[in-house]
């Protein structure tokens, strides 16, 4: 946990270069990269606070198998879901869910191990599989932001 709580501190500091965008590195500005990640914590927590452990289901997905074991996202091989997919954003309102964000995330502690989430690529995730999606895909998008940031500033 206390590495997400680490990546919401990183995003935190890249918000105020929300507006950096380099085409090279990517299609989507700093800010894109910040609101998608948040908006994929608060889904996902959201989405187990919900879940029925007993509709669980394990099936093997290779994306999953191929991700989770390399401990990254490939760039450039996945497409959001529209519904974590930003529209508008400032650097306010980009504080402000953060700020929510921040609070999810005392909910994702307390939650059950059997809670879950169902992934488009990966299936049905549990609590530890969740906490594992997370970081590597929010790591993901930050990677993205700081290579955006680095090559503005040369």
């Amino acid at each position: 946990m206390k590495q997400i709580e680490a990546l919401l501190t990183d995003i935190e500091s890249k918000i105020e270069k929300h507006h950096l965008l380099q085409s090279s590195v990517s299609e989507a500005n700093v800010g894109w990269h910040i609101k998608h990640s948040l908006l994929v914590l608060d889904s996902v927590i959201e989405a187990m606070k919900k879940s029925e452990p007993a509709k669980y289901k394990w099936s093997f997905k290779i994306p999953r198998f191929i991700v989770f074991g390399i401990n990254r996202i490939p760039r450039g091989k996945g497409k959001s879901p529209k519904m974590v997919r930003p529209e508008t954003y400032d650097e306010a309102s980009l504080r402000t869910d953060l700020e929510v964000t921040q609070k999810k995330i005392t909910d994702l502690k307390t939650l059950e191990n059997d809670k879950y989430f169902r992934h488009p690529y990966f299936g049905d995730l549990k609590k530890k599989q969740a906490l594992k999606f997370l970081m590597i895909h929010t790591k993901h998008h930050m990677a993205i932001a700081d290579d955006i940031i680095k090559a503005e500033n040369k």
